[in-house]
């Protein structure tokens, strides 16, 4: 299976090109990207990166992260995603999109620049997570969690810091 090709956005997040995914992270090109959070009641699932992930390994983030490719929609992405990540089956219309925002930090030879659009969905069905991608999956109480980023910000990836408190922000005003 040949690489996915990213799409490349200005500031804006209005195309500009498409480039390979590796290629994106060495030249450090703005690209779209979405992390998404799966939560039930007041619990979010989150996911302890698998070490193997080229960047951010045996970090917590969200339930899931990635890129929609060249010529897919934002929301198909998030689904295909979350089902090759969890084996959850999910579907656009039950997705709220709740913010964006832009980021980027550099890991090395590699660094992430992106366009991230933050969703949040309910679920309380089954999981299987994917071991290439996720090393542990576990389900959190919001206010837990705010806490213990805020005493623990080095056990969590740099782009969920940010994504987070648009979630709770939600979670608090919708629940």
């Amino acid at each position: 299976m040949s690489e996915d090709r990213l799409i490349l956005v200005d500031i804006l997040d209005r195309p500009v090109g498409e480039m390979p995914k590796m290629q994106a992270h060495v030249q450090s090109r703005l690209h779209r990207a979405f992390s998404v959070f799966l939560y039930d009641g007041n619990d979010l699932v989150i996911q302890k990166r698998a070490q193997g992930k080229y960047h951010s390994g045996g970090l917590w983030a969200n339930t899931c992260c990635s890129h929609p490719r060249v010529g897919e929609e934002l929301t198909d992405a998030v689904c295909r995603r979350l089902q090759q990540e969890l084996a959850v089956t999910y579907t656009p219309d039950r997705l709220i999109h709740v913010g964006e925002f832009v980021y980027r930090r550099d890991f090395g030879a590699l660094s992430e620049y992106e366009y991230d659009h933050v969703f949040l969905g309910q679920y309380d069905g089954a999981y299987t997570p994917n071991p290439e991608e996720i090393a542990e999956l576990k389900t959190i109480d919001i206010d837990d969690l705010a806490a213990d980023i805020q005493a623990n910000p080095q056990a969590y990836a740099a782009w969920f810091i940010t994504a987070f408190p648009m979630v709770y922000r939600y979670l608090k005003e919708h629940q």
